[in-house]
């Protein structure tokens, strides 16, 4: 082994606090495996706006109890430093139903109250909406939440919020990082748990905050249609996840008597055992929940994810059967639905570049403004924030990837309170004889039938830089329609078809949008480190009288094959 990384696999094997972890390292060692030990110590993992996220193991690019205690050293010193009562108001911290979340949380607890900070740490799994909640609830300074949410059973992730309850964005990602880099060379301070609560700086959250989080579902106001939910039947899973005690109770709180909850998926299981990948949107995750939904005849097969912040519906069709919906088409449906019943002051909603457009042509159809981030949750919210007065309150605000927020109560994606308002759009549409998929066919024949798509595209490895060569060549058509205007989030430009140009309000992120004749549009984000680029797609059909869903559907689809195959014909080869 060379002298270098000799010295860092000592000196990490020093410092660490996990017999595993140091058992793993002196494995290697022993078997001589320099070339393993070299990936594990080619650098740090990367600490950015979704925090750190990463597979479970020792060393410094892994997730373990030494990168732990060094990333909350330097979250500790940052928040010192930038907040200036931030010991006082301290650290929300929870954690997630993975192997090594408990201590992860425990360990951040202690580095952070050896800091000075009070820390407020959740006596036993929590959903990450809890924790969102928990920092606008104590005005904490920040929120920790260690979870992996929907990735495979080797990863674990640490998630963070700044005071105003959103997750953090620029420049505080890198302000921390730079904190944790110093950290890393220097001692970690730590209190045992047992002293730092005799010190007052370590409180245990029992019952009453969870009761805190069930309360605010009870109360609010975008959470008081009422309408039949005794006419409600869904069946319900929890992933192996963190959700069901919490995600059962909201909903018999609301009414909902009729809940079936697959029982095998129930409780936290970091292993994740029936389900190949713990995400609702992967093929198969939903098939329990399905199967459970069958079993009792209910309208709705409905899923968290592993730590409830997002949430997923299947929606039983005429013929018995269940099709999911789209993040898409829940988001439309809550838009229109939550938009129906807003008061004048509380129509402010938005959405991602990347999720489908229809959510603004609804807010249009009745008089309000949608507002359009940079993909992420991160930025929906701090824009919602930044854009919620008296005069015009938040709504709602949803990205296709299954996130949604439903109020204000959370300033993330919140998978157990969207649960509910889509059980209680059901109850309302049950009530008038109706069904998602009669509301869904209304807002199409009014707006247009929508078709989102996502495509990634492997290039060559000489194709020249897929960013450059669009931005030299901008297309004038694609296939047989004209190009309208272009989007370059690089240089904040929308460049019309006669050459006039308007400035755009967002950050500077390297996306191209097309809109094309006839309403397509397609987003292309190339890849900074390979070649590679992820395409969306949304084409718009026209219902006429004579269609039925299935038919609008069907055109859609077919005008969707013809636009992906002639995009993907017109980049370089």
């Amino acid at each position: 082994m060379n002298t270098h990384l000799q010295l860092q696999v000592n000196h990490w094997l020093e410092n660490d606090p996990d017999p595993r972890t140091q058992a793993q390292l002196q494995t290697l060692i022993d078997s001589g495996n320099e070339a393993e030990l070299a990936a594990r110590f080619a650098g740090r993992l990367e600490f950015g706006t979704a925090g750190l996220r990463g597979v479970v193991g020792a060393g410094p690019m892994g997730m373990n109890r030494l990168v732990i205690r060094q990333t909350s050293a330097g979250l500790g010193a940052y928040l010192l430093d930038q907040i200036k009562d931030a010991a006082e108001r301290g650290v929300v911290i929870g954690y997630d139903g993975r192997h090594d979340s408990f201590n992860f949380a425990h360990d951040a607890a202690s580095v952070l109250t050896a800091m000075g900070i009070k820390v407020r740490l959740t006596s036993k799994v929590a959903p990450t909406p809890l924790v969102a909640f928990g920092v606008k609830h104590f005005n904490a300074a920040a929120g920790i939440v260690v979870t992996a949410s929907h990735n495979p059973p080797q990863y674990n992730g640490y998630k963070v919020y700044w005071e105003n309850g959103a997750q953090i964005i620029p420049p505080h990602d890198s302000g921390i990082a730079a904190q944790i880099e110093r950290a890393a060379n220097q001692a970690i301070p730590f209190l045992e748990h047992d002293e730092a609560v005799k010190q007052g700086k370590l409180i245990i959250l029992q019952d009453d905050f969870y009761q805190s989080y069930r309360h605010g579902v009870q109360q609010a106001e975008v959470l008081q249609n009422h309408t039949a939910p005794e006419k409600v039947s869904l069946a319900y899973t929890a992933m192996h996840g963190v959700g069901a005690e919490m995600a059962e109770t909201v909903l018999k709180d609301a009414g909902f008597t009729q809940v079936y909850s697959v029982a095998s998926q129930r409780e936290p299981d970091g292993d994740f055992p029936t389900v190949n990948f713990p995400n609702p949107e992967e093929k198969g995750a939903m098939d329990l929940v399905i199967a459970e939904a069958k079993k009792h005849g209910a309208m709705l097969a409905c899923a968290n994810d592993p730590d409830a912040d997002r949430f997923a519906v299947a929606v039983r069709r005429d013929d018995g059967e269940y099709q999911m919906l789209t993040g898409d088409q829940v988001g439309v449906l809550f838009g229109h639905y939550l938009l129906s019943h807003a008061k004048d002051n509380q129509r402010l909603t938005g959405t991602t570049i990347v999720s489908s457009s229809l959510l603004s042509k609804i807010a249009q159809g009745v008089g309000t403004q949608s507002f359009t981030t940079l993909t992420g949750f991160k930025w929906l919210m701090n824009v919602g924030i930044a854009k919620t007065s008296p005069e015009d309150q938040f709504l709602f605000a949803y990205e296709e990837a299954l996130g949604y927020t439903v109020g204000s109560m959370v300033w993330d994606k919140d998978g157990l309170s969207a649960l509910v308002a889509f059980a209680q759009l059901t109850a309302e549409l049950v009530a008038k004889g109706q069904t998602i998929w009669d509301r869904l066919e209304q807002i199409y024949r009014e707006h247009g039938f929508h078709l989102n798509a996502q495509v990634s595209i492997a290039l060559k490895p000489d194709t020249p830089n897929i960013g450059a060569y669009l931005r030299k060549h901008p297309p004038v058509k694609i296939g047989e329609q004209d190009v309208l205007s272009t989007d370059d989030l690089k240089a904040l430009e929308r460049r019309f078809a006669d050459g006039s140009v308007e400035k755009i309000d967002l950050p500077p992120s390297d996306v191209l949008t097309y809109c094309l004749a006839g309403g397509a549009r397609v987003i292309v984000r190339p890849s900074g480190t390979e070649p590679k680029i992820k395409c969306y797609y949304e084409v718009v059909e026209t219902m006429v009288d004579t269609d039925t869903l299935a038919s609008a559907q069907a055109r859609a689809s077919k005008a969707m094959d013809d636009f992906i195959q002639a995009h993907q014909a017109s980049l370089p080869k």
